[in-house]
């Protein structure tokens, strides 16, 4: 497959449209992250189902993050073009079947059929932007990406309250559909990818079904225990049981059949390993500021829930910043190092987020914020390319996937972890059960997730001293414009 030698990374390049069509793809899914969270007491109140509504959450995330092992592998047997294509279809069908729904559980259903479409999205978007990048241009690029979730944890929040408040909130839904069609047409129009060559590759469907279901009853128990059962509940028990046995299935598969969906040698490669434990502990690590800072900014320190979302919202304004940055320290001091420099702020920002407290000023946690979001722009994204950049194509699509689901393996472990740490907390500090707590008693349930988060962090700096500074392979971009 062609490769050029453009180094021009931006919207007036000859890539331009196609950089475009994935950032509108990724601002599907971020934009879906954000923008219900301020539509919820309106759904409620028109659908009923208040017990109900977590599972909005629940139901999109789960299905997202269990399939997009699959799509990768898919990815890598029939190219990028027709699995992102089929996401975006998918989605805009979910899109507008949520405009419609006329109950709770319908709502729910329709979230997770768009969670399927999301999890071709994505990490569609970041395999083709290092199909058509080089190992130079892949920060740049991964930046414009990354500043997509920054625009939309504030767009979006924003944009669910005026639908509710103004208009309806099937609206939210309703603006996926032409986001949808003008992110495909410009992808169709402007991304020509020539096909994988070699003959036929035959899909791996008793493996990527076992990976699906049993990762959904995994992921499914870790979002709920606790919650909606007991840890110790039969109903817990049994969903961990049929998870680990169906994975344990999964793994004898894939040692028997010729194209397995998540190969062994995923898990085997130094760099694969390293740069999916990083993507995991980073999954931990956004998991428990995105749904903590926001509480504690409100609820202990007393703001309006705008500026704890803008509070929240200075981390994903230093992170692209950083990731767009990076590849100037890759390419000179190599990925080990820059992901090193990296930890300083990530661990700063940490550290000085378990200082604070009732007496804090929400500017001093926006600040820690934005420190820790520069520290992960500087090793998010360079762990990312230095996977894509050790494989070639037809593997860049199952790494890619890999990596993003370690990531929200990582975010469903940390719901688990911090949210008992959270309630443990709470009730040492005196609330009851059913009734709100006050500023002081909230203070002291989010201070062991502040504290977990640095340990996190801790653990994640040590992921990144293992990552190989310089990386061997690189096949870079293959079938473009």
């Amino acid at each position: 497959m062609a490769v050029s030698d453009r180094v021009d990374v931006g919207f007036r390049s000859e890539r331009g449209p196609i950089l475009i069509a994935l950032m509108l793809a990724t601002a599907l899914v971020a934009l879906e992250s954000t923008i219900l969270a301020t539509a919820v007491p309106t759904i409620v109140d028109d659908l009923g189902g208040f017990t109900q509504f977590p599972w909005l959450f629940s139901s999109y995330l789960l299905a997202q993050a269990v399939l997009v092992p699959v799509y990768g592998k898919l990815s890598d047997i029939f190219g990028r073009t027709p699995v992102l294509l089929f996401g975006i279809g998918v989605f805009a069908a979910g899109s507008v079947l949520c405009a419609v729904a006329w109950s709770m559980p319908a709502l729910i259903a329709f979230r997770a059929l768009q969670g399927i479409g999301a999890g071709a999205v994505l990490p569609m978007a970041q395999t083709i932007a290092g199909d058509i990048y080089t190992v130079a241009e892949r920060a740049k690029a991964q930046g414009y990406l990354a500043s997509v979730w920054g625009m939309s944890s504030i767009v979006g929040p924003t944009v669910g309250g005026v639908f509710s408040d103004f208009m309806s909130w099937r609206w939210i839904f309703w603006v996926n559909v032409p986001l949808c069609a003008v992110a495909a047409w410009v992808l169709v129009r402007s991304f020509h990818e020539s096909k994988p060559d070699g003959p036929r590759r035959s899909v791996d469907w008793a493996g990527a079904t076992t990976l699906a279901v049993g990762a959904a009853l995994v992921i499914l128990g870790l979002l709920e225990g606790g919650q909606s059962w007991a840890w110790v509940s039969t109903t817990s028990i049994a969903i961990f049981t049929a998870g680990a046995v169906l994975l344990v299935s999964f793994v004898v598969i894939e040692t028997r059949v010729p194209e397995p969906i998540l190969p062994v040698w995923v898990l085997t490669r130094r760099v694969l390993i390293t740069t999916s434990a990083v993507s995991c502990l980073v999954g931990a690590v956004v998991l428990g500021l995105t749904s903590y800072v926001p509480s504690f900014v409100q609820g202990s320190l007393g703001t309006t829930a705008l500026v704890a979302g803008f509070t929240l919202a200075a981390m994903t304004l230093g992170w692209p910043i950083a990731a767009a940055q990076s590849g100037r320290l890759y390419l000179r001091l190599g990925f080990r190092t820059t992901g090193l420099i990296g930890a300083v702020p990530l661990l700063t920002g940490t550290t000085l987020l378990t200082q604070t407290g009732p007496d804090s000023a929400p500017w001093q946690v926006a600040g820690c914020c934005v420190v820790i979001g520069l520290g992960m722009g500087l090793i998010a994204s360079p762990s990312l390319i230095a996977a894509q950049s050790s494989v070639k194509w037809g593997e860049r699509g199952v790494v890619t996937g890999a990596n993003a689901f370690a990531r929200s393996i990582g975010s469903a472990v940390g719901v688990a972890v911090f949210g008992a740490l959270a309630n443990a907390a709470l009730a040492r500090s005196g609330a009851t059960e059913g009734s709100a707590p006050n500023s002081e008693q909230l203070a002291a349930s989010v201070s062991p997730v502040f504290t977990a988060v640095l340990v996190c962090a801790l653990v994640l700096a040590v992921c990144v001293a293992s990552i190989p500074n310089r990386i061997g392979r690189d096949e870079n971009r293959t079938g473009h414009a």
